[in-house]
């Protein structure tokens, strides 16, 4: 808004007094500016510390599916992903992901944060990168899942560098910058079938990146020595903490209303339709996070109560987990009873590929590239099947198409498919020989020794978990865990009984 002077004085016949007024008009004009502002950048930034709060949820997880002699290693890489993907991001990733102007491939602006920014041509600040960048390690994280007790610590560094400060970079880029080939803001050239991929929080560009290189980690190191015998049936290799599982399920949820809803990125813009706006689409985008999540998790308590005969915790919070990456590519353009559909079939998703990953012997501790990158992959194919049309052109302008099922034909969901394959095969293309690598470089898998008596004794030092042996004088023995044999209670025949 603007006050003119020059339209003000005639009506004031002062043209002093126009001239103060329209100076003060515009004072609070700008006040207003930049109270918004301020109000969309404090937004972003308590989304992106939610989503950093998930990697405590992945290190709970992580923990808690693996076993306690690899505890401390499993612990350690997480750490790592978040400062090592913080590195990389910083000096390349950012700048391949949101360097503009740039082509369709891959950015090439803002490398260590230079060539100023943030400036005025840029439309975001400091915290956007915040955000992105805890997008960046969440991705690290999935993988790290995937190859858990078994994979040998130099080999965390280099992938995690390498997937956080490229491989993920250039897949947001396609698809969330507005100079990116598939992306739905994309601000020059057509539209890949004039609709572009919605995937506004990232089942394809998180989840499935993650996910697959996983997939490939885990495929070409093999399955840890004993989870499988020796004519291929499976072995379960329980994780040594169900509480930690649950606490971590437990904090990605919270951290999941970052996720989603903080992909908004502002909440102070109405859509001039009254009380209602951009925070009444964040809202709406809460509740189906979470009845995706919730429905995933009832489905595959009962699920698997049907199909092994108990109630297993371990199972409903990947299903909960399931439910969460599914919904995470449409969450802001689906009606509240689409995300219980998507979450419904996440949950079978889920574990049709478990019973697929057993009978081919793929060892994958955490289920992270089922979860993630089957899940995944169905979130990106319920958003072009369920997105509303409203809801779209909220975002994304009018005239765009919305879901196959609702109304919308199949461009929408023809570009789903898109970014599927690509996803696929570009991680697949960089990752795989990555690992690959790493295998023949003999960096990748540890030793016979090394796994069968726990990385967290051989590689970090000692057991995650120390126990004090003391005798009855109070003098310490050492340190160690001392299991002893307790004996039932024997009653004495003088004893009376009662």
């Amino acid at each position: 808004m603007a006050c003119s002077t020059n339209d003000l004085a005639p009506l004031m016949n002062d043209t002093g007094a126009a001239t103060y007024l329209c100076a003060q008009f515009d004072a609070i004009s700008k006040k207003l500016a930049d109270t918004t502002y301020a109000v969309d950048n404090t937004y972003l930034l308590f989304s992106a510390y939610l989503v950093f709060a998930m990697q405590l949820g992945f290190a709970m997880l992580c923990a808690g599916s693996v076993r306690a002699k690899n505890t401390m290693n499993i612990m350690l890489t997480n750490v790592l992903d978040a400062a090592a993907g913080g590195l990389s991001y910083y000096l390349f990733g950012f700048a391949f992901a949101f360097g503009s102007p740039s082509n369709g491939f891959i950015g090439r602006h803002f490398f260590g944060l230079r060539g100023h920014y943030p400036s005025d041509a840029f439309d975001y600040d400091y915290s956007f990168f915040l955000f992105q960048w805890a997008f960046a390690i969440a991705a690290a994280g999935i993988t790290s899942g995937s190859i858990a007790e078994r994979t040998q610590f130099v080999a965390y560094l280099i992938y995690s560098s390498f997937l956080t400060g490229f491989v993920y970079p250039v897949v947001s880029h396609w698809f969330w910058s507005s100079d990116g080939w598939a992306s739905p803001t994309r601000a020059h050239g057509s539209l890949l079938f004039n609709s572009g991929v919605i995937d506004f929080a990232g089942s394809g560009v998180v989840h499935m990146v993650g996910g697959i290189a996983g997939l490939w980690g885990a495929f070409i190191e093999g399955p840890r020595i004993g989870r499988f015998d020796r004519t291929g049936r499976s072995v379960a290799l329980r994780g040594h903490s169900a509480s930690l599982v649950v606490l971590g399920s437990f904090l990605l949820w919270f951290g999941w209303y970052g996720f989603n809803p903080g992909s908004f990125i502002t909440i102070a813009k109405g859509y001039n339709r009254g009380y209602y706006g951009q925070w009444s689409a964040i809202g709406r985008t809460a509740v189906t996070t979470t009845l995706a999540g919730s429905t995933a998790a009832l489905t595959t308590l009962f699920g698997k109560r049907i199909l092994v005969g108990h109630w297993n915790v371990i199972d409903v919070c990947n299903g909960l987990l399931g439910g969460f990456a599914a919904i995470t590519s449409g969450c802001a353009v689906v009606e509240p009873w689409a995300a219980i559909v998507c979450g419904f079939v996440a949950a079978w998703v889920l574990i049709g590929l478990n019973k697929v990953a057993a009978k081919v012997e793929y060892d994958d501790p955490l289920e992270a590239a089922q979860l993630h990158g089957g899940c995944g992959a169905w979130g990106v194919l319920f958003t072009g099947l369920f997105a509303k049309g409203e809801y779209v052109e909220e975002l994304y302008g009018k005239g765009r198409p919305c879901g196959a099922l609702m109304g919308g034909g199949g461009r929408l969901l023809a570009a789903q498919v898109v970014q599927i394959l690509v996803v696929c095969g570009w991680v697949t293309a960089t990752m795989a020989p990555l690992f690959y690598g790493l295998q023949k470089m003999r960096l990748l898998r540890i030793s016979t020794e090394d796994e069968t008596a726990g990385m967290d004794l051989t590689r970090h030092g000692g057991f995650a978990y120390a126990y004090h042996d003391h005798d009855e004088d109070g003098s310490s023995k050492g340190m160690g865990l001392m299991m002893r044999r307790i004996e039932p209670a024997v009653s004495s025949p003088s004893t009376p009984q009662v």
